[in-house]
Formats: structure tokens, C-alpha cells, sequence
């Protein structure tokens, strides 16, 4: 017990007047009184994580490391998602997401990753002191949360994770190209241990999820597609750019009840991917068929068919999305994407049909596609007084030297045709 003194109170009041902006009255000097107040500056009392947490400390070459498990029963529901559909996902329904360069697997060789880290940016200081991994059982899912209780267990959570991934081959992250699969690899290579992430087959939900819900989503993030998705709402969720300030509180206090928020955290982030994945897989696998209700999404999936090439299906899909309905600048731009594939397709009738309706309102495509009418009457109809029109009427909207030259370049063409 430590008694206090009356400067030290008289030092506690100035501090308080300071943090309260100058707010509080000073308080005159009193006599020290007989009975001094004490302060009982003993130790906080301290929970072990393996005493207070549903868990058990394991053990490997290099020593302990603390393990919690989750399990979710196949009628469990997460959201609008059944659990026990995760199991019935067919293996190559990787093969569509991924352009084939990830191979169909099984998904009880799935492992659903995520990580909680002691910083945000990244680099060699920051460690994964909780790693989550979800994998597909017969019986449902279950989430493994590796957790490190203070520094000197990392190699043995390091260990113990690649022993446990050794039996999955394909491996599902949110993000996970970016942060956590490199954060993992800096983490093996300084405790020059093998990186069992180097084996396997890598999924990145994130980049599917934004092709198909960007243009809809105000944010791709993982916990709003959870709420708008699966519509499933979280309780007593710790945001996660706390989570490293409560593992160091953790760390400073023993009191294991701090962890609580941080396990919950990451098993609820490891579900959602799962569950998003179910989602998510089955429309790149068979875009013609995907049941996406919303023109946006639909725009978003035919946009990734014609990266890939595959334009009569991205036409198809176009259609769709502009049936389903888009705002004005998504169905403008609809619109001149599919003129630009009727084109390549040689469907110049139907390109002409598009091109022409997009000229009749004002909007970021009608220049463009006068041009490109003036383009395809130049040179595939030989009417160069219809194509000398159409550049004109370009011209008057948004002059420019190129469509100058276009209409000094056809009035040529109709002098010599006349001559």
C-alpha cells in the first residue's frame, strides 16, 4: 500500500484542470488529515487464456501456443447462407473464378484464412498473432484460431500452422494477396521456418467480390458485403482497427478477457468468407445462368466476360443487365459496350441500331458514337454524304481536330466521287 501526500494530490487536481481544458476551479490547500487515503497499487489479477477462454495450450518443438475452436453445425444458418451447403460445392467451381489457374479441388481441401496483426501497414515489425483458419467438414465448419500469447510463441504458432495446412491444398483469403499471405511469408522467413502457404493454390475473394459488386456497394469490404449479402448483422464486434491496440493491452494486463472481442472478431470474418464463397463461385462458374437480380451486378460479371474474351457471352449478359435496369451512366455506358462487341462480332446491324439510339440524347457516348457511325459509312457503306453528315453533327456538339480532319478527309472523298 502506498500513502499519498498532499502534493501529490495537489499535482492530481493540476493534472485533471488540464485535461478538462482549464474547466475545473483550483481547490485551496487543506490540512493533511489524520487519516490518510491509500491507493492499493497491487498487481491486476490475471486470467490465463487457457483458464478463462474456451481453448487449450498445445505444444511442439518449438514450444507452446494456445488453440481455440469454433464449430458451426451443418443446419446452422449465417445470414441468409446454410452452412451446410459449403460442403456441396463442386471442386471446380474454381476454375471458373480463377481463368482455370487454380484446378478443382475438393472443398474439404479448402482452408479459409484471415489474421489478426499487431499493425495495419504491414512491413517486418508487424507479426500475425492470431491466425483463424475455416475448413469444410462433412459435419459443418469448423474455425481454428492459432493464437500467440506473447512474442515468444510465434515460432510455435508458425509450426503448428503449416503442420495443420499441409492437408489443404487451396487456399481462400479476403484480400489475402495483398496483406496477409505476404505478412505471413515475412513472419517464416525471419524464424526460418518453411512457408506452407508456397504449396498451395491461392483464391482471392476480394477481386470476384468487386467485380461483381462494385457498381452497387458503396464499399467491398468485408463486413458490408456480409450486412448486404448475407445480411447478417454482427453483435459485440470489435472494429478491427483496434484489435492490435487490445492484443498489446493484452499484453500489458494478462487479463484474458480482452481477447473475448478479438477471437469473435475473427471467427465471424472466416465465416463470412466461407459463406461468401458460396455465394460468389457459382456465378463466375456459370455466368449464363447467374440468378443476380441487379442490373449493376450483371454489368459488372459481363464487363469480366469481355476482358476474358468471351463476347457473345458478354453480350448476352449485357442484355441482361440493361433488362434488369441501370442508372442513366451505367446504361449509357451498357449501351456503348455493347455496340463495341456487336462490331467485333460483325453484327453491323444491330452495332448500327445501338450507335443510332445513343446519338438521339445527350450523354458521354453520343460523340463517340456519331464517330463511330461516320466510321462505318465512310469506309464499310462508301456514303460519304451520310458520313459527312454524322461528323457535322459530332462537330457541332464537341468540335475536335481528329473530327475536323474526318470531315475534311470525306469532303475529298465526295469531290472526287463528284468530279
Amino acid at each position: 500500500m502506498t500513502r499519498i501526500s498532499q502534493l501529490d494530490i495537489d499535482a492530481l487536481r493540476r493534472k485533471i484542470s488540464r485535461v478538462q481544458g482549464g474547466r475545473m476551479e483550483p481547490t485551496p490547500a487543506s490540512p493533511l488529515p489524520e487519516a490518510v487515503p491509500v491507493i492499493d497499487d497491487s498487481p491486476p489479477v490475471h486470467y490465463s487464456a487457457e483458464t478463462s477462454l474456451d481453448g487449450e495450450v498445445l505444444e511442439n518443438p518449438f514450444g507452446k501456443y494456445f488453440l481455440h475452436e469454433r464449430f458451426y453445425p451443418r443446419e446452422a444458418r449465417h445470414g441468409c447462407y446454410e452452412i451446410g451447403h459449403l460442403a456441396e460445392m463442386p471442386g471446380v467451381w474454381l476454375e471458373g473464378i480463377s481463368h482455370k489457374e487454380i484446378p478443382a479441388h475438393d472443398p474439404h481441401r479448402w482452408a479459409f484464412l484471415d489474421t489478426e496483426t499487431t499493425g495495419l501497414a504491414g512491413g517486418a515489425g508487424t507479426c500475425a498473432f492470431l491466425i483463424g483458419i475455416g475448413t469444410i467438414e462433412d459435419g459443418g465448419f469448423r474455425v481454428r484460431l492459432f493464437f500467440m500469447r506473447d512474442y515468444d510463441e510465434e515460432p510455435a504458432l508458425l509450426y503448428a500452422v503449416a503442420e495443420f495446412l499441409q492437408w489443404y491444398d487451396v487456399l481462400v483469403t479476403y484480400n489475402g494477396k495483398s496483406y496477409d499471405a505476404p505478412l505471413i511469408e515475412t513472419r517464416y522467413k525471419l524464424k526460418r521456418q518453411r512457408n506452407p502457404l508456397d504449396r498451395m493454390h491461392h483464391l482471392d475473394l476480394l477481386h470476384g467480390a468487386r467485380r461483381l459488386w462494385k457498381l452497387r456497394m458503396e464499399s467491398c469490404r468485408l463486413m458490408h458485403l456480409e450486412e448486404e449479402i448475407l445480411g447478417f448483422f454482427r453483435e459485440g464486434d470489435l472494429p478491427g482497427e483496434l484489435i492490435p491496440y487490445y492484443y498489446f493491452e493484452y499484453l500489458r494486463t494478462r487479463q484474458s478477457f480482452k481477447l473475448v472481442p478479438m477471437f469473435h472478431h475473427n471467427v465471424m470474418d472466416i465465416v463470412t468468407l466461407a459463406c461468401l464463397s458460396g455465394i460468389v463461385l457459382p456465378v463466375f462458374a456459370a455466368p449464363d445462368v447467374a440468378a443476380l437480380p441487379h442490373g449493376e451486378d450483371l454489368l459488372g460479371l459481363a464487363r469480366w466476360l469481355r476482358r476474358l474474351g468471351h463476347h457473345e457471352r458478354a453480350l448476352g449478359i449485357y442484355k441482361r443487365s440493361i433488362e434488369a435496369g441501370l442508372l442513366d451512366s451505367e446504361l449509357f455506358a451498357a449501351r456503348w459496350e455493347s455496340a463495341m462487341l456487336e462490331k467485333k462480332l460483325g453484327n453491323d446491324v444491330a452495332k448500327i441500331e445501338i450507335l443510332d439510339d445513343l446519338t438521339q440524347v445527350e450523354n458521354d457516348f453520343q460523340v463517340p458514337a456519331y464517330e463511330e457511325l461516320a466510321k462505318h459509312f465512310e469506309h464499310r457503306e462508301k456514303d460519304y454524304q451520310r458520313a459527312a453528315m454524322l461528323t457535322s453533327q459530332a462537330l457541332r456538339i464537341k468540335p475536335s481536330d481528329e473530327l475536323k480532319h474526318r470531315e475534311q478527309r470525306i469532303q475529298r472523298k465526295l469531290e472526287k466521287v463528284s468530279a
